[in-house]
């Protein structure tokens, strides 16, 4: 619960804690750490939470990465009018 510190050095802190404020601001001064501790966790998550919030909304800003063109299929092509010859017709003499 409390990572490395075991039973015997809580013990240790404890007393050492008694000793320093005395065992009428031991409760008080137990209160306001408490209250310090929580008030930094909510503001630690509330931190997180806006920064994922703000990592979310770049990834959406972001542009996709652009995906290959297909390839296009030859086009046909119809034969022209200029391969065609025309014929002219002969001038009328008057």
């Amino acid at each position: 619960m409390f990572g490395p510190l075991g039973g015997p050095e809580l013990l240790f802190i404890l007393a050492v804690a008694l000793l320093v404020f005395g065992p009428k601001r031991l409760p008080k001064v137990g209160r306001t750490l408490g209250k310090a501790m929580g008030e930094f966790r909510r503001a630690s998550t509330d931190l997180r939470r806006t920064l994922n919030a703000e990592i979310a909304l770049e990834e959406e800003d972001e542009p996709p990465a652009p995906r290959p063109a297909p390839k296009a299929a030859p086009a046909k092509t119809e034969p022209t009018q200029s391969s065609q010859t025309t014929a002219q017709r002969p001038a009328e003499v008057e």
